[in-house]
């Protein structure tokens, strides 16, 4: 694995029934690890500088049930069996906002 400067790498959670993208974090080795010896997604929190355990206190847990990683060898792709919703505002998915802007979320390109 090629982890950054920082000894991360992206880590994509995505439904694996549906392939809905869930959420992205990031992992260090001891996260990854962690990951595929319990079958549960850890990550490691930027922000708190720590290990975090995906729904140790929120029970909104993902089951690992594949592991994937990318052509470079830099990001992971989880396919995993949410336990309730993947966000901390309880959306079933971090991606729940709408960008649009010319072009994007129209049904063609724009005319003028």
């Amino acid at each position: 694995m090629k982890y950054d400067d920082n000894g991360l790498l992206p880590a994509i959670a995505q439904d694996f029934r549906t392939g809905e993208v869930l959420m992205v974090a990031y992992m260090n080795e001891e996260a990854l690890q962690k990951t595929l010896s319990t079958g549960d997604a850890w990550f490691y929190s930027r922000s708190r500088r720590e290990l975090w355990h995906k729904g140790a206190t929120s029970g909104n847990f993902l089951r690992v049930k594949r592991v994937y990683v990318d052509c470079d060898e830099d990001t992971v792709l989880l396919q995993v069996d949410p336990v309730g919703p993947a966000c901390h505002t309880g959306s079933r998915s971090c991606f729940f906002r709408d960008l649009q802007g010319p072009g994007i979320g129209s049904d063609g390109p724009l005319k003028g």
